[in-house]
């Protein structure tokens, strides 16, 4: 007869606990026998390969990226503000926004590039966005994050407590004045979080971009380690393309969590 029924609940959440670790580590140490690790070290951690990135993998690749990240980030949350602000206040300019948000927020980014690297040429007579391909491609990304971000700008803007408004137009402000200075500060620090996350996503997303062509300088961590993977018929680029993308996104992620519980207000 099982004596589990007798246990406290908190001991057989214990004991359930540890059995998947036990089970976990069981796993774990036969993959490891199992793995091939002279063919891994071989195919995907080749010091020779790597050592051939270093140093343009950050001088050149991640730095690119962050610079295409962080553009379309900053572009793309002054593009959310606008497009909120236009759906929340209906409208002729609140229908736009709406289908503006809908429709960027239902097509692949890919295709938003795409359009934004040669269609656009092709449909206004040759029409190049500045910037070539980079321009492009932080023209599309912003154009992505302004249609998402939008939604979480929205939401912290219905999130700050109707009082405020009423408390500022009590005091003489106007509707835009109250909107600026009183409900977009709060609302920015409701959104803080969900905000960062959307960089995290916005980084990855820089992936992407190869669709909008580079010159050699101009590439981005997944364009350049690509390249890599072609030229040396070996996986460690791969390999350290992912590493440079953790050196970011691990602190970001920390980062969210850590913002998470400091802000929320039922701690």
């Amino acid at each position: 007869m099982s004596v589990l029924p007798y246990l406290k609940p908190t001991t057989r959440k214990r004991l359930g606990r540890s059995a998947s670790y036990v089970v976990a580590v069981v796993v774990l140490l036969v993959i490891a026998l199992l793995v091939d690790w002279q063919q891994i070290q071989q195919q995907f951690l080749n010091p020779e390969y790597a050592l051939q990135m270093w140093p343009a993998i950050l001088t050149t690749a991640l730095k690119n990226t962050l610079i295409y990240t962080i553009s379309s980030f900053i572009l793309g949350s002054i593009l959310a503000v606008l497009l909120a602000i236009m759906k929340l206040g209906g409208g002729p300019l609140g229908w736009f926004a709406s289908a503006f948000i809908e429709l960027f927020r239902g097509i692949p980014a890919l295709l938003t590039i795409f359009t934004a690297a040669y269609v656009l040429p092709i449909a206004f007579n040759g029409f190049q966005i500045p910037g070539g391909g980079p321009g492009a491609g932080i023209v599309a990304l912003t154009i992505v994050t302004g249609a998402y971000a939008a939604e979480i700008v929205r939401a912290g803007i219905q999130a700050v407590p109707v009082g405020q408004t009423e408390a500022a137009r009590s005091l003489g402000m106007g509707a835009g004045q109250t909107t600026f200075w009183v409900v977009l500060p709060q609302a920015m620090r409701i959104v803080i979080p969900p905000m960062t996350n959307e960089f995290v996503m916005l980084l990855k997303d820089t992936s992407l971009l190869f669709a909008a062509g580079f010159a050699v300088t101009e590439k981005e961590l997944t364009t350049f380690g690509q390249d890599a993977l072609s030229t040396t018929g070996n996986a460690t680029p791969i390999v350290m393309v992912a590493a440079a993308y953790l050196i970011v996104t691990l602190p970001l992620t920390w980062l969210v969590g850590k913002l998470e519980k400091k802000l929320d207000p039922k701690r």
